[in-house]
């Protein structure tokens, strides 16, 4: 079974994330140990995994110890959150938000994802959007 949230890191990163996206969107929480507002934000990113039950992954690094994931990202706070969706950044957030912002980007990241799909199956002359 996949896990819904679990951590990434530089050699495992592309496999975990945009390789992933591809069949399921996944939001990437960069963070920090010593990070207040990360404290915050992970456990709740982690409740709403759970909840979502699979329509998003989350995958999870840890900023101090991948440096060069959080360059890539050009990240210039902490937690900066990224949505994946079939390989690419499609959106992002920085610093501690309210559940219900986090919850309106998500559903907007599982929407955009799931059209998206659609619209491939469309190109590609398949007739089955399952």
């Amino acid at each position: 079974m996949l896990e819904l949230a679990y951590d990434a890191v530089e050699a495992d990163f592309d496999q975990l994330v945009p390789e992933r996206s591809q069949t399921v969107p996944v939001l990437l929480d960069i963070g920090a140990q010593w990070c207040s507002p990360c404290r915050v934000m992970g456990p709740m990113l982690e409740r709403l995994a759970n909840q979502y039950q699979g329509k998003f992954l989350l995958a999870k690094v840890d900023a101090d110890e991948n440096m060069r994931i959080a360059g890539r990202h050009h990240v210039k706070g902490f937690p900066t959150i990224i949505g994946y969706s079939h390989g690419l950044v499609v959106g992002r957030f920085h610093g501690a938000q309210t559940e219900s912002f986090v919850r309106r980007f998500i559903e907007d990241l599982i929407k955009r994802h799931a059209s998206e799909s659609a619209g491939a199956a469309w190109r590609s002359g398949s007739t089955s959007l399952a």
